[in-house]
């Protein structure tokens, strides 16, 4: 297989609130073809599609029932062949959002499993009998609870690490990886390109299912995460589909750190191209300063890079939007915007945009729960209350983190639902969808928007800003990310102003690099021995020649 992919920009779609061509208020494959040129145009390469198999939609297209149909409420198999064939046609390929931990409660496999003990498909899922009337273990979903949930038909308890309506498949049965195998070599034949392969870190339980030793520790680091067991059946899965068909491929794998991680991306051990990591993201009680992006992109590097690869992100479809949690979406939105989108597209390792980041959208917030449709995040609110905790503070935490925040519809327009939908929305859009859209966003050339086609054309243009080596640069700043991406043609100096406050640099370094492109005003000289960043200032310099 080619490395193609470490020269790509992913977009990834969330279908659902993308763009809605027929009128019921739900994004559909015609309103993905009707924005393909939008995403040419923005400089896209590949399309990341969110879960469109058949689904009993218990948790928005992530509990399988058919992997062979699509969502009717997405269009025809029809209409997916001539959305992959247009996207081919315009240069871009095309990224199915795989999943493969679980399925949904209504698939056939788990309706003729739970039929009873018997049936040639019970070994399907993992089965196990209650341990002196409680569940066979300790393990917890993520969702709500014990992991277990009894079939009084049979006595028995279900493994399930979401959804009690999610069934985990057991991967420990060599016909179900040969069924999985199939379905995804199926799908390459259709013409997709590269697979993000849900919760991957999670295929392969431990044999005997033993208790987590510290069950109230956080959940990434429980023993049926990151296994051996998972990397044996990757082995085989790159062996059978993914190396033999030259996909690309981009696993969940929550818990990792940058020594577990090699385990699944160097390529001596054909499993996977890159991996999603969550640390940069996820709630840690540490801030997320310019020193705490420092050393962990620095280890992230030095810990794949001789073997390996890395993707980056800073928002999905399960993360609240970035510009709300980790930059600032009142005073310096575009400022704080735009940095994160220098970060991003400066980095070592493929860039991944979620769709709205290159406008900036912000988090919402809505008025009732009612309003909200995350149905995981709502028991979590409900749990929270029920175990005493704070109300008003519950509903603060509930706002800020509920993965709706990036399920609000896309902001094109400022008119009727944001230009979304002619029909009514399956869920509210954004109020600020009035100040904060494509379509004034694509006629201001300092919008966050245009920033983002700038540097685009930046990474595409420098093979230093996505193939290049990444070194920190200076001394540690309280406020400022400094870092320098060179090849053997070109070195680029990157400076982020992580904070709401000016930041004064040394660099000692006056007439050695000249500006190349920043979210303020061009400075009108090259980079001084000493230098002044405004808040949420980013900076691109290029090493003279």
């Amino acid at each position: 297989m080619t490395d193609w992919y470490k020269d790509a920009i992913v977009y990834q779609i969330y279908t659902r609130s993308f763009f809605d061509a027929n009128g019921d208020g739900i994004g559909d494959f015609a309103g993905v073809m009707a924005k393909l040129d939008y995403l040419k145009d923005l400089g896209v390469d590949v399309l990341w599609l969110s879960p469109f198999c058949l689904s009993a939609n218990d948790d928005n297209g992530y509990d399988i029932s058919d992997y062979y149909r699509v969502m009717p409420e997405y269009g025809t198999m029809a209409e997916l062949a001539v959305l992959i064939a247009e996207s081919h046609c315009r240069g871009m390929k095309i990224m199915m959002d795989l999943v493969m931990n679980h399925t949904s409660d209504e698939h056939p496999w788990f309706l003729a499993a739970k039929s009873g003990k018997a049936h040639p498909m019970r070994d399907y899922y993992i089965w196990a009998p209650k341990k002196g009337g409680q569940a066979p273990n300790n393990w917890e979903s993520f969702f709500e609870g014990s992991a277990w949930t009894e079939d009084e038909a049979t006595g028995e308890c279900f493994l399930h690490l979401f959804s009690k309506r999610q069934p985990d498949l057991n991967w420990s049965n060599p016909k179900v990886r040969r069924e999985l195998h199939r379905i995804a070599t199926w799908w390459v034949e259709r013409g997709i390109d590269a697979f993000r392969l849900d919760a991957i870190h999670l295929i392969g339980k431990p044999a005997g299912l033993p208790d987590a030793p510290e069950p109230t520790v956080n959940w990434p680091f429980h023993n049926f995460c990151n296994t051996p067991e998972t990397h044996e059946y990757l082995q085989e899965f790159n062996q059978e589909v993914f190396g033999k068909y030259s996909v690309m491929t981009v696993g969940e794998t929550g818990g990792t750190t940058p020594e577990s991680a090699r385990l699944y991306v160097e390529t001596d051990r054909k499993e996977l191209d890159m991996i999603f990591h969550f640390g940069h993201v996820h709630e840690t009680g540490r801030p997320k300063d310019a020193g705490f992006f420092r050393k962990y992109y620095q280890e992230w590097y030095e810990a794949l890079s001789p073997k390996g690869w890395d993707a980056v992100f800073f928002s999905n479809h399960d993360l609240p939007r970035h510009v709300s949690h980790l930059g600032d979406d009142k005073s310096f939105r575009a400022e704080s915007a735009k940095l994160f989108a220098t970060m991003l597209l400066t980095l070592w390792g493929t860039p991944y945009i979620y769709q709205g980041e290159e406008i900036g959208m912000t988090n919402v917030r809505f008025s009732s729960l009612d309003d909200y449709r995350d149905l995981a995040g709502k028991k979590i609110y409900r749990a929270a209350l029920a175990k005493g905790y704070d109300s008003k503070q519950a509903w603060e935490e509930f706002c800020r983190l509920s993965r709706d925040n990036a399920r609000t519809p896309m902001q094109w327009t400022a008119g009727k639902n944001a230009g979304f939908t002619q029909g009514t929305p399956w869920i509210g859009v954004n109020p600020n969808h009035v100040t904060i859209n494509v379509e004034e966003q694509a006629k201001d050339p300092d919008s966050v928007f245009n920033y983002y086609k700038k540097l685009i054309a930046l990474r595409k243009t420098y093979s230093a800003l996505a193939r290049g080596s990444f070194r920190l640069y200076g001394e540690e700043h309280p406020q400022i990310f400094a870092y320098i991406r060179e090849d053997e043609h070109d070195a680029f100096l990157v400076l982020l102003n992580i904070s709401g406050q000016p930041g004064v640099m040394q660099t000692g370094e006056a007439g050695r690099w000249s500006f190349l492109l920043g979210n303020y005003v061009a400075p009108a000289h090259d980079l001084p021995a000493a230098l002044q960043l405004n808040p949420w200032e980013a900076r691109i310099y290029r090493r003279k020649k």
